[in-house]
């Protein structure tokens, strides 16, 4: 569900716009970064919130919307 959501958002930005979104828990860490490379788009950072957290701790997720192909 989490990717829905990121997607949806990606679809309303215009090319080269960058979003930042919240991620938290191992599986969107994992698949919402792949299903954006997936998608055309770059992933710009993706990074914790806070030092020495525990690797399913809250991260942001910086992305850029590329030009369709």
């Amino acid at each position: 569900m989490t990717f829905v959501k990121t997607k949806l958002l990606i679809e309303r930005m215009k090319t080269g716009e960058v979003v930042e979104v919240r991620l938290k828990g191992t599986e969107p860490l994992t698949n919402v970064p792949r299903s954006v490379r997936e998608h055309g788009h770059t992933v710009l950072a993706l990074v914790p919130e806070a030092e020495d957290a525990p690797a399913d701790a809250p991260h942001r997720l910086l992305i850029r919307k590329e030009k369709k192909a």
